[in-house]
């Protein structure tokens, strides 16, 4: 403590010295402190005097201050104001501007200026109200906007429906005249190469279908006709107002809907579709009905071409494709039944040709067109099902009206216009004089003139169809041979076998058969000259008309066959023998002297039949040989059965004595040769058996029988022993039967038992005979 206060007393002791030391400069400093105060409050006089003054000359400067401010706030207010109208004005035309577009129904630029007043004016234009109704209204009219639009497309959709039939006739006629412009092109450049069209085709120009497109995928699709032409198509785009599908895609483009939009024409369309695809019910009665739905179908596909090319994924082309498939098969279905109901050739014809004009059109647009083609090759056996029918009619009113009577030629004249119909040739027949007569009747030229007719319906078909010229030969060979083996060939069987049919109407028909089976090569040379292909290609067709018209001849020889033993039954049926007869007469009985005076006078209408012209007929008459031979042999038997008849019980040896007469005559007949060309005694072979049994009875030869049987050389070959029994039997009981009444009679008793038991014993051999004969 002692040195802590000794320290402050030194330390006071410095600061007693410091301030002494500089005691002298403060008191000075005070003193001039004094000075400077009275000079500080005079300067404070004069700053207050000059303040006075300042403030005085002021008032005035602060008043034009005061001016001056509130003339630059004025100014910025103004700036400001300019500075926001410049930018409301341009919401304000915009939305005048729209509100124009609106009421004119340009609603794409509308929805542009739409989009352009949200985006850019408004946020420009700030906070106002004005600006925030139009900000609430945009979504109203964007809304409004996208309605109408779909109205409009709508209205679209029911136009294009209400057109399609237009549109597809006017595409249709469009192809039509650029086909006849190809059918010019190509006819000129044939006339050029010098090539010869014969004067039975006299069907036109096929159309070249290797030519080109004549509608160009760079056309969005529309029917156009070249500038050149006077009389100009209309297409599409002038029956059809196409902007509200392209106003309404760009709308719902801009609203982000596109999606929506195409989802929604394409689900229209597909139902439209569908509506076009159903045919009406009786499609099949008229053309006009599938002229109808034919345009429909191309009417649609025509607008959907167009829109594909003049839009960009409205519709793309597998959504098209797919379209086409579903018409495709819809539309082959629907021809395919509706004309199965069709029974007129020249219909189906027509349908055909409109069928081929509505692929041309379609394949002008790019759709595949392949399987309606295919569908045409089937509808051509049906048109030929059709033409066979049609044929049959004709074939049969041309034979019910034949008088099947050679054809009288008064003149020349009339022979031309014969050879013109039906190619005849005879040499010897030239060098007869007029009058004369033709040996076929009139139905072989209106045969052949119908058989030529349906080649040239035939050919009509196969027109277009992009066949060959050796498939189109090919199908009219075909079709032909079914005209000769089914329709023709029945109708001369039906000719042939109808009731009432006479020999000499039978006769004609082998003369007419053999003219047309002549006249076969003919037609070979007609087919091979309209369709351009040589007969001897290979694998060519031949016609069946040869083997046809054999085949009528030889059932037509049958007939006459047949009728003629039909009449000998007839007259056979007359036969009233007494087989109790004791004893036969000298002449043949009357029924067999009518029937071979019946026999006489029918062959000599053979005489009229060809001989060699044939190849069947190897020598002259041989139908005539053939049938006499049929009737002698038929007579001969039917005899045997009438002398062999398990009716007839008994037979007495007078019965067979008359029976041997009318034997006799039946050789009679046959060896005077009432047909000419049998050798020899040929035809007395056809009684060989009669005879043989009859010589075996009356001769009662029965040893040499009984001991030569089998033998090559036995007199009594042709007797069979079974039918020499049974005729043996029944005398036996005739003899039996003549015993019991004659009875009275001894002497004759007794020769009457000798001969019944030596016919006995020949019944008994007889039986050992056949019995040997079976084992």
């Amino acid at each position: 403590m002692d040195k802590l206060e000794g320290r402050i007393r030194n330390h006071d002791r410095e600061i007693e010295k410091m301030c002494n030391h500089h005691f002298q400069g403060f008191v000075d400093s005070i003193t001039e402190l004094l000075k400077v105060r009275g000079e500080a409050q005079k300067l404070k006089c004069q700053v207050t005097e000059t303040n006075q003054k300042l403030q005085n000359d002021g008032k005035e400067l602060l008043t034009s201050m005061d001016e001056l401010r509130q003339c630059r706030l004025q100014q910025r207010n103004i700036a400001t104001t300019t500075d926001k109208l410049t930018h409301c004005l341009p919401v304000l035309e915009m939305y005048s501007k729209l509100q124009e577009q609106m009421r004119a129904k340009r609603y794409y630029p509308a929805l542009r200026t739409l989009e352009q007043l949200e985006e850019s004016c408004l946020p420009q234009a700030g906070s106002y109200r004005f600006c925030t109704i139009m900000a609430e209204n945009i979504p109203r009219l964007r809304t409004h906007i996208r309605d109408v639009s779909m109205s409009d497309l709508k209205d679209f959709l029911e136009s294009i429906r209400k057109h399609s039939d237009k549109i597809g006739e006017t595409a249709m006629k469009q192809a039509q005249v650029q086909i006849a412009r190809d059918n010019a092109v190509t006819s000129q450049q044939r006339s050029a190469s010098g090539r010869r069209i014969r004067k039975e085709m006299c069907l036109g120009t096929k159309v070249d279908r290797n030519g080109s497109n004549p509608f160009s995928e760079k056309d969005s699709g529309i029917l156009d006709v070249e500038d050149e032409e006077e009389n100009e198509i209309p297409g599409a785009q002038d029956l059809v107002d196409f902007s509200p599908v392209y106003r309404c895609l760009h709308i719902y483009t801009v609203l982000g809907a596109r999606d929506t939009f195409e989802n929604y024409y394409r689900k229209q369309r597909r139902k439209q579709a569908r509506l076009v695809l159903q045919p009406h019910s009786n499609m099949h009665e008229t053309l006009e009905g599938y002229r109808h739905y034919f345009n429909q179908i191309v009417g649609f596909f025509v607008v959907e071409d167009h829109i594909l090319h003049t839009t960009q994924g409205l519709v793309n082309r597998a959504y098209v494709e797919e379209l086409w498939e579903l018409a495709l098969s819809k539309t082959i279905a629907a021809l395919r039944t509706h004309s199965s109901y069709c029974t007129d050739p020249d219909l189906i014809l027509d349908l055909k040709n409109l069928i081929v004009l509505f692929a041309d059109t379609l394949q002008g647009y790019g759709f595949p067109v392949n399987q309606l083609f295919d569908m045409l090759l089937e509808m051509r056996d049906q048109y030929g099902e059709i033409l066979l029918k049609k044929w049959n009619q004709s074939f049969r009113q041309i034979l019910d009206q034949d008088n099947y009577s050679p054809i009288p030629v008064a003149s020349p004249e009339e022979y031309q216009r014969i050879a013109c119909q039906f190619p005849f040739q005879d040499p010897e027949l030239d060098k007869i004089p007029f009058p004369k007569k033709l040996p076929f009747s009139e139905f072989v030229p209106k045969v052949y003139s119908q058989l030529k007719e349906f080649i040239y319906a035939c050919l009509k078909y196969s027109e277009d169809l992009h066949l060959s010229s050796t498939e189109i030969d090919d199908m009219i060979r075909k079709s032909t041979n079914l005209l000769l083996t089914r329709t023709l060939s029945h109708c001369l069987q039906y000719a042939i076998k109808k009731k009432n049919v006479g020999l000499a109407e039978l006769v004609q028909i082998i003369i007419n058969t053999t003219h047309l089976e002549q006249s076969c090569h003919y037609l070979e040379e007609f087919i091979s000259n309209i369709t351009n292909v040589p007969p001897d290609t290979i694998n060519a067709t031949k016609l069946y008309g040869t083997s046809t018209f054999k085949d009528a001849r030889h059932a037509a020889e049958e007939e006459i066959y047949t009728n003629l033993n039909q009449k000998i039954d007839q007259f056979l049926q007359l036969a009233d023998y007494d087989w109790t007869a004791a004893q036969g007469g000298a002449q043949a009985s009357d029924y067999l002297s009518d029937l071979i005076a019946f026999l006489c006078s029918t062959f000599a209408v053979f005489t009229h039949l060809p001989g060699n012209a044939i190849e069947h007929a190897t020598l002259p008459g041989k139908v005539a040989q053939t049938a006499c031979m049929s009737a002698c042999k038929h007579l001969s038997t039917s005899l045997l059965q009438l002398l062999l008849e398990a009716d007839v019980r008994q037979v007495s040896m007078g019965a067979l004595q008359q029976f041997n007469v009318d034997v006799k005559e039946c050789e009679r007949f046959a060896r005077a040769g009432p047909v000419p060309g049998f050798q020899g005694d040929t035809l007395l072979l056809a009684f060989i058996d009669l005879r043989q049994l009859l010589d075996l009875f009356t001769q009662w030869d029965w040893s040499t029988y009984l001991a030569d049987y089998g033998r090559p050389t036995c007199k009594y070959l042709r007797v069979n022993p079974h039918t020499a029994l049974a005729l043996l039997e029944k005398i036996s009981r005739s003899m039996k039967d003549t015993s019991r009444k004659n009875n009275m009679f001894a002497q004759f008793r007794k020769n009457e038992r000798d001969k019944q038991k030596l016919i006995d014993t020949v019944v008994k051999q007889l039986r050992n005979l056949i019995a040997t004969n079976q084992a």
